[in-house]
């Protein structure tokens, strides 16, 4: 490991009136806002945690010295085996990595082995589930150029089509009747590797193969209302029903004879970079520089006069100098037990108590807007789905509190990745929305829809279903919550989500006191980089 000083460790901050404004994202921007003292908070993510100093050994360490009762990774390959090789999609991590791209490392890695065992059967999938389709620059960013060159000419690299007739199988159904879905190819391989990167508690484990190599038969079963309500953390494992449905069709993957040799990675949450144009986003307010100062605001100046399209372009140009901290291989749920201590390890911030509001300023991207828009739809799932969950034990803010988010939220979609979301838009949305509802009476119309499957498969749009999936995933904050405010966004976008709109900061918090009565407390998620507040 790095012999660099230990990193500091997230923290809650008690605003007082010497407390400087604090940054908030507000999508390809930025404001400044001032947090009443006396009853505010903010939660700090902590520092980078120090990179691994020769990944490649890490790797390799890994592949020869798994977790669990596996094989190391030479012992399961021969010559004349059929060997699969999955890996994350463009959805992690976010903002992209600097290149190598940790999956480039493993993969590499991973093919030296098997040309040394003499294996000739080689297949390399990125594992979309059912999102779009990854770009040839989007897997040669992920791969390199090396394994591109080799595999995409002949058929050999590509991405997951989860509406293949020929190329799905079903392999049984859990013992709650789930169906249980796969990729043929990966099904009928002597071997599975899934190259996985942890940006989150949620991700990896029985997920990787369950989800990632299933179709809208398999993902169904638990990107439903029922499940997403009945989860009380989608990152904290032990409370959520979409882990535990993931789980158990794992177990059917394992007992249907398909062998899976998971690597799984994290990083750390070195976002914007220690030096460079974007660093004080790495830093607390109180320690900005002047420097610092003059770049935010020449930033600020900057942006706004700029059409959004390019403001888009900058920011998703960005990548993030993550630093590989932990690399484990073997059985799924071994490797999952250390990656998740890792990813805690880096992200869990203590926090006593729960709050009558929380706020939060969003980002310019999640894991569906890569290289595109953040549309409305995208913006309710990226606060209610993601950073709502980001907690073990208790929600951040108290049953009937209000969560208030910053975010310009455009009326705008992008027209190639999200043609369903458009629809779903003008046409669920203005009906519903309630996800019980929406779900009964329309999910099935969509997900079948054969324009919308022809442009999953041969376009780079997410399948029909998937904005009814991101609806879903606020389903859980939705019961939770009395209501939900978003700043600076479009006022009709707004409130066609079912949401109030509110022009500043200040506004919101009155509003908000209509909820939560007078002199309300209020919690700031100051994120990114990442956290996961431990509510106790």
């Amino acid at each position: 490991m790095s012999s660099r000083r230990s990193p500091r460790p997230g923290f809650v901050l008690d605003v007082d009136r010497s407390t400087p404004p604090i940054l908030f994202h507000h999508g390809e921007g930025f404001r400044l806002e001032k947090l009443p003292p006396g009853r505010s908070r903010v939660l700090y993510p902590a520092e980078p945690l120090p990179g691994i100093d020769d990944p490649e050994a890490a790797i390799h360490h890994a592949l020869h010295h798994p977790e669990g009762e596996s094989e190391p990774l030479p012992a399961l390959l021969f010559p004349g085996m059929k060997l699969t090789i999955a890996f994350d999609d463009v959805s992690l991590p976010l903002p992209k990595m600097q290149r190598p791209d940790v999956r480039q490392r493993i993969i590499e890695q991973v093919l030296d082995l098997a040309a040394a065992a003499g294996v000739d059967d080689v297949h390399i999938i990125a594992a979309l589930a059912l999102h779009r389709r990854m770009t040839e620059d989007e897997l040669r960013h992920a791969v390199g150029d090396r394994v591109y060159d080799a595999f995409a000419p002949r058929g050999l690299l590509y991405n997951h089509d989860a509406e293949d007739p020929d190329g799905m199988v079903v392999l049984g159904q859990t013992r709650h009747g789930e169906d249980v879905q796969m990729s043929r190819r990966a099904a009928e391989s002597d071997l599975v590797v899934y190259v996985n990167i942890n940006i989150v508690s949620m991700d990896g484990g029985h997920k990787s193969t369950a989800t990632g190599l299933a179709g809208y038969t398999g993902v169904k079963v638990h990107h439903n209302p029922a499940t997403m309500t009945k989860s009380r953390s989608f990152m904290d494992q032990t409370s959520s029903e979409l882990h535990k449905s993931n789980w158990r069709q794992g177990e059917v993957i394992r007992d249907a004879g398909v062998k899976i040799f998971q690597i799984e990675t994290t990083i750390n949450n070195n976002t914007f970079g220690r030096t460079g144009p974007l660093a004080f986003l790495q830093k607390r307010e109180w320690e900005w520089t002047a420097r610092d100062r003059a770049t935010f605001i020449g930033m600020q100046a900057g942006l706004k006069g700029l059409p959004a399209a390019r403001r888009r372009q900058i920011f998703h140009s960005w990548e993030a100098p993550y630093e590989l901290t932990s690399v484990q291989a073997g059985e799924v749920e071994a490797v999952h037990r250390v990656t998740t201590e890792n990813v805690y390890r880096q992200h869990l911030v203590p926090v006593e108590g729960q709050t009558d509001v929380l706020t939060m300023g969003l980002p310019y991207i999640g894991p569906y807007n890569v290289n595109s828009i953040m549309n409305p739809i995208l913006v309710a799932c990226l606060g209610l789905g993601y950073f709502f969950n980001l907690y073990k034990g208790r929600p951040l803010v108290r049953e009937g509190g209000v969560l208030i988010m910053s975010h310009p939220t455009p009326w705008e979609f992008h027209p190639v990745h999200h043609p369903s979301y458009i629809d779903f838009f003008e046409q669920v949305l203005a009906d519903t929305t309630d996800p019980v509802e929406m779900e009964a009476r329309y999910e099935k119309q969509y997900a079948e829809d054969e324009w919308y499957r022809h442009l999953y498969r041969t376009s780079y749009a997410y399948h029909g279903v998937h904005p009814f999936y991101m609806w879903y995933w606020c389903a859980h904050a939705l019961e939770h919550l009395g209501r939900v405010i978003i700043v600076g966004g479009d006022v009709r976008a707004t409130r066609r989500l079912g949401f109030s709109p509110a022009s500043t900061l200040q506004d919101a918090l009155e509003m908000a006191t209509d909820v939560v009565g007078p002199q309300p407390t209020i919690t700031h998620f100051h994120n990114p980089p990442i956290l996961m507040a431990d509510v106790t």
